[in-house]
């Protein structure tokens, strides 16, 4: 699809690209190979005037893999291998930047960055053309304290997931045996207003940080107990609730 098939659509529903998920393997090193990779993906935001491309990164990791536990996704070794990795995300993110399409990085679950201390490592060894990804959801299964991220890395936040969990479904999981595709099976995820999360103290920390960019609604869910229109209703009206509490004027 292209700007000239999408973009009719969305000016007769006033809508627009909020972002998009690149699956990307810099963890592998080959920045010339993820340039070519990104490049399609890259243009077709720039025309739709997206405001950034979120980069999970895929190399090793176990998410998409129902047979493999939590515990088995792919740590980074050492201090020198993040180093090496922050150098190498800063790298491909200041050409993306100069490309004209920005991105911000996804913390995930199963993946190499998935705790509040890998999140906190990767952003001090990389650069301020990095920006964060946050997903209130990821780092509160992470055991992260979402509060603390969003102060600490106030200066990087480019966009924000709003992602609710159910707090007794993530403490119940065997992280031994269970994947995270048996998480989200069992319900580990919802949508704000749905969970366990505090939204209106979460919003209301990035108002005071400064925040201003998407807000997206989300939750990966088996769709059959959880209809997703039904879903992205309800997310939908709880954080335009709590973001209206915070001060935030949305204006799409």
């Amino acid at each position: 699809m292209d700007m000239a098939e999408l973009g009719p659509i969305l000016d007769r529903y006033g809508i627009s690209v909020c972002g998009g998920w690149h699956s990307g393997r810099l963890l592998e090193g080959d920045i010339g190979a993820e340039k070519e990779r990104i490049r399609p993906m890259m243009d077709f935001f720039i025309a739709a005037g997206a405001p950034c491309i979120v980069y999970g990164e895929i190399a090793g990791a176990i998410q998409g893999e129902r047979s493999a536990p939590l515990t088995t996704r792919p740590r980074i070794a050492d201090d020198e291998r993040m180093r090496a990795y922050g150098r190498t995300m800063t790298a491909f993110a200041e050409w993306c930047a100069e490309e004209g399409m920005p991105i911000a990085y996804h913390h995930h679950m199963g993946a190499v960055i998935e705790t509040e201390a890998e999140l906190d490592g990767l952003m001090s060894q990389s650069g301020e053309a990095l920006r964060l990804a946050y997903d209130t959801g990821h780092l509160a299964f992470a055991g992260g304290d979402g509060l603390r991220v969003i102060e600490r890395h106030r200066e990087r936040l480019g966009h924000i997931h709003t992602k609710d969990v159910r707090q007794g479904v993530v403490d119940g999981l065997d992280r031994s045996r269970e994947s995270f595709l048996d998480a989200v099976i069992k319900g580990a995820f919802t949508v704000p207003g749905d969970g366990d999360l505090d939204f209106e103290t979460i919003v209301g920390r990035l108002a005071e940080v400064g925040y201003e960019g998407w807000f997206v609604v989300e939750a990966e869910q088996d769709p059959v107990p959880n209809p997703p229109l039904e879903m992205a209703k309800k997310g939908h009206a709880e954080l335009r609730r709590v973001m209206a509490k915070a001060g935030y004027k949305v204006t799409q």
